[in-house]
């Protein structure tokens, strides 16, 4: 009897749900919607494990620190993609300020995202140490304490 595989959750779908970086089935934080209690206190509530394949989060202590880089990277390279939208679209001047009106569009587009940006900063830290790994229910998670 041949046994059936379960299905490889793709990287990207994984990184966008904001799934466990090892198995790609668990979910990262306590609640999928980083808006729902319009509280900052509450934007990065985690398990300490994942619940699928027990991959410890909070790997060592100061270990989110390193996503204030990617946020940062994240929040530049919004900025652009918005800059390029705005300057082909509309266009770019300061002799009728729209430079300024893309600045302050920028800047709001920004703060309602920033608790995403946030929590996807986190998702995107995480896989540069822990690895998708099949076999997740065979084998340990990756420890680093």
């Amino acid at each position: 009897m041949q046994e059936m595989k379960k299905p490889t959750p793709g990287y990207l779908w994984s990184i966008f749900t904001m799934r466990c970086p090892r198995c790609r089935r668990g979910p990262m934080f306590s609640d999928s919607n980083p808006y729902k209690k319009l509280s900052l206190k509450h934007i990065f509530d985690m398990p300490e494990h994942c619940p699928v394949c027990a991959q410890k989060y909070d790997m060592e202590p100061g270990f989110w620190y390193g996503t204030g880089y990617v946020s940062y990277a994240l929040a530049v390279a919004l900025s652009v993609t918005t800059f390029v939208a705005w300057w082909v679209l509309i266009g770019v001047g300061t002799s009728d300020n729209r430079i300024f009106y893309w600045l302050i569009t920028n800047t709001v587009i920004l703060v309602l995202l920033q608790p995403w940006l946030m929590r996807l900063s986190r998702v995107i830290y995480i896989r540069f140490f822990v690895g998708y790994d099949e076999n997740y229910d065979a084998s340990l998670p990756k420890e680093f304490e």
